[in-house]
């Protein structure tokens, strides 16, 4: 079965194969053909049946309780954030695919603020789409312009390696909040155009995708390599749109006082060109 039929199934494999016997606290016997434990260990240390963790993974049974969860939740070491997302995986009836999405609309109030702040910032879609980024922001980076993607610029512009020194840990981040952002809801249009997309072309999103990584949207420093004004930190701070489907408005600021808060003042001050390409409009 697929993830899409399958989506507990699917999660448990990825992340049994990214459990050594070792730090299972096992023996790691014989002869191993797959990275990870075995079903079997997996069943073993939680106190349940081969037979029975066997259906769980190929969907045979799709309504395992609480208990048996959080016992393969600890011989799994899932967070929190993780444990969350393998519950919310268990379906107790059928899912019914949901009609397409409206278009993601910013409302007027918001727009107002975010022309209205002094720090770098813009909305983003769900799918971590562009909807909209004030005049800073696109200084900043011309990729936070209305039309862009996050996903597709971090995956399929080389260009993004260089501008962020973390750009490993960066898109680990963005894979695991798409998939915490998404949670069951993998028949939505969009979300297939951009995977399918993603999937074909970026052997680093295939490889982050397969691990089954869950992350919560929060705030964090990020490193930048800025074309005019050099290396700079800013935290980044997401914050709900209320009244909105999902939408976030991310916010970047330095710390008062640091060199990084005189770069972003010279930044803005100087609006000084960028030489880095203004990026496609996304595809619809």
């Amino acid at each position: 079965m697929s993830e899409a039929t399958n989506p507990l199934g699917a999660f448990l494999q990825a992340r049994r194969a990214l459990v050594t016997p070792e730090a299972a606290g096992i023996p790691a016997v014989g002869v191993r053909r797959v990275p990870g434990l075995r079903r079997e260990e997996v069943a073993m240390l939680a106190g349940i049946s081969a037979d029975y963790y066997l259906r769980l993974e190929r969907g045979r049974d799709r309504n395992p309780s609480a208990q048996v969860l959080e016992s393969i939740a600890r011989v799994l070491q899932l967070d929190d954030d993780h444990t969350a997302h393998m519950m919310s995986l268990v379906a107790e009836a059928p899912r019914r695919r949901r009609p397409r999405r409206r278009k993601e609309t910013v409302p007027p109030g918001a727009l107002k603020l975010l022309d209205s702040m002094v720090q770098p910032a813009f909305i983003e879609g769900r799918y971590f789409d562009i909807l909209a980024a004030n005049t800073l922001a696109r200084a900043l980076s011309p990729r936070l312009a209305p039309g862009g993607n996050q996903l597709r610029d971090q995956f399929l512009d080389p260009g993004q390696q260089e501008f962020h020194p973390e750009w490993e840990s960066m898109t680990e981040c963005f894979v695991g909040n798409l998939r915490q952002a998404v949670g069951t809801d993998i028949d939505d249009p969009r979300f297939i155009e951009l995977i399918g997309e993603l999937s074909l072309a970026s052997a680093r999103f295939r490889q982050l995708w397969a691990r089954h990584d869950v992350r919560a949207q929060t705030g964090a420093p990020i490193r930048m390599n800025h074309p005019q004004v050099g290396e700079l930190t800013l935290n980044r701070e997401r914050l709900t749109i209320n009244g909105t489907d999902d939408l976030m408005l991310v916010v970047y600021h330095p710390d008062a006082g640091s060199p990084d808060a005189e770069k972003l003042a010279l930044l803005a001050s100087a609006g000084l060109p960028t030489r880095q390409e203004e990026p496609e409009p996304r595809r619809v």
